[in-house]
């Protein structure tokens, strides 16, 4: 399938809502050319699968799927984080399904309303896989098995936080590091860009 293909936005038939945790699996399934790290994540989320028929409800005590988002902005390759109220870290958008199984529409939603950004667009194969414990205030442990994808916003784009975080901004790579991000986010970020860049519609070189 051709990159502008695979571009979607909200109302798209291809971000139609479906409920069944077996469309996350199919999806996960399909993910090939994986180097090992992304490979060995992308079995531990079938397998958490097979024995979570819940997984995709946050009510799932031992952790649920969940969907982010890079968003980047058109022509100059920045992208968003957003430093979580909760969290209290400089995260990426994203947030749970909820029951949604078709991921990249939980991801644009949640960028969505992260942002405020109207007319984002999804890239619908995910680029990132990443299982991470978090520890929310009044709540155990538990684990986010999240599936990321890449978002297009139009050059411009003003951000618009909700109560979900305290302050959002448009950075870079470099920048990213100094703000103290993790890893996981710096490998979206680096992948994430890198697939940008064989797109048209991003405008990267």
């Amino acid at each position: 399938m051709k990159p502008t293909q695979l571009l979607a936005t909200a109302g798209s038939p291809a971000l139609a809502p479906d409920p069944h945790l077996v469309t996350v699996v199919s999806l996960l399934q399909s993910m090939d050319a994986l180097d090992a790290q992304q490979a060995s994540v992308r079995d531990d989320m079938l397998v958490f699968a097979e024995h979570h028929p819940d997984a995709l409800l946050r009510t799932c005590v031992d952790g649920h799927f969940t969907g982010s988002a890079l968003v980047v902005e058109q022509g100059t390759g920045r992208f968003l984080l957003l430093f979580h109220t909760k969290l209290r870290k400089w995260l990426q958008p994203g947030g749970h399904t909820d029951g949604e199984a078709r991921m990249a529409a939980t991801a644009l939603r949640e960028a969505s309303e992260e942002t405020g950004i109207e007319g984002l667009m999804v890239v619908t194969e995910p680029i990132d896989l990443d299982i991470h414990e978090v520890r929310p205030p009044a709540e155990p442990p538990h684990l986010h098995h999240d599936i990321r994808f890449l978002v297009l916003a139009a050059a411009g784009s003003v951000p618009v936080g909700n109560h979900e975080s305290e302050s959002l901004r448009w950075t870079t790579p470099t920048e990213a590091a100094d703000l103290g991000v993790d890893e996981s986010v710096l490998r979206l970020v680096r992948t994430g860009l890198d697939v940008a860049r064989g797109i048209p519609e991003f405008g990267l070189a």
